[in-house]
């Protein structure tokens, strides 16, 4: 049975932040990027378990097309998303959200 997603108020202000920035360099990409993500999200909250752990015990997914991995932790009944991240940032503020997270 899917887990439930609960997607914290940072993340959902980092993907409006993706979502505008493909729509203004393209009409349209900004859904185009909210349908791969949307994607992760789903496999996420189906089979959490079978993404790699990869800060502390955060668990990654890589969004599909786009340069973005979602991380996240999870537990029996929840997945709790904690950043989706432009993979091209400066990792420094990968580890300063992560920190900060748990």
């Amino acid at each position: 049975m899917p887990r439930s997603l609960i997607i914290l108020p940072e993340v959902e202000s980092d993907i409006s932040e993706a979502y505008w920035w493909y729509e203004e360099k393209d009409m349209g990409l900004g859904d185009e990027f909210l349908r791969c993500l949307d994607e992760a999200l789903s496999r996420i909250s189906g089979h959490p378990e079978q993404f790699p752990v990869r800060f502390d015990d955060a668990r990654r997914i890589l969004v599909r097309r786009f340069p973005y991995a979602v991380y996240f932790y999870n537990d029996e009944f929840y997945v709790y998303i904690t950043y989706v991240f432009h993979t091209a940032q400066n990792p420094n503020r990968l580890l300063e959200r992560m920190r900060g997270t748990k």
